[in-house]
C-alpha cells in the first residue's frame, strides 16, 4: 500500500466498493431471465431459508433500513412474490411472507449462484477466505454501531 493515506489505492474501502459493484453487475444479465434486482434478489434469498420474516429482522440479515425495503417489499408483493401483512401479536409490526410464486421463483434461481461462481476468478480456497474477511468486517462493523 501507498503511504499517502489519501490516496486511492490506500484505502480499504475503495476495493471493497468496486468489487462489490462489479460482482453485482456479473448478476444483472442473470437476475434479469428471472425479473429481479440484485437487492430483491438478496431479499428472496433470506425468504427462501426463513419463509416469514418480521420487517426489522429481515433488514437485520441484508444490513437494510425499513425506509429502503419497505418500497422493495412493495415491489415484490405487486409482483406477487410476497405477501405483507401485520402481525397478529403486534399490529404495529409487518411480516412478509413468501408466496407461493415467490416459493417457485427459487427453482428459477437455484443455478444463479453457480453461473456467477463461474465468472469470479478466485479458487474454493480463496473465496472462502475472502467470506470469512468480509463477514468479519461486517461483524466488526456492526459491533461499533
Amino acid at each position: 500500500m501507498n503511504n499517502d493515506s489519501l490516496n486511492i489505492k490506500s484505502q480499504l474501502c475503495f476495493p471493497l466498493y468496486a468489487a462489490a459493484k462489479e460482482v453485482v453487475k456479473l448478476y444483472k444479465p442473470l437476475l434479469d431471465e428471472i425479473g429481479l434486482t440484485y437487492t430483491q434478489y438478496i431479499t428472496m434469498m433470506v425468504l427462501w431459508e426463513h419463509q416469514t420474516l418480521n420487517v426489522k429482522t429481515l433488514g437485520q440479515y441484508l444490513y437494510l433500513d425499513s425506509g429502503t425495503l419497505t418500497p422493495l417489499l412493495k415491489k415484490l408483493e405487486k409482483n406477487g412474490l410476497v405477501i405483507r401483512s401485520r402481525s397478529d401479536k403486534d399490529e404495529r409490526e409487518c411480516v412478509v411472507t413468501l408466496s407461493e410464486e415467490g416459493f417457485k421463483l427459487r427453482e428459477q434461481a437455484r443455478e444463479i449462484p453457480k453461473k456467477l461462481g463461474e465468472c469470479i476468478p478466485l479458487s474454493t480456497e480463496e473465496a472462502g477466505t475472502l467470506y470469512t474477511l468480509l463477514y468479519k468486517v461486517l461483524q466488526k462493523t456492526k459491533e461499533k454501531s
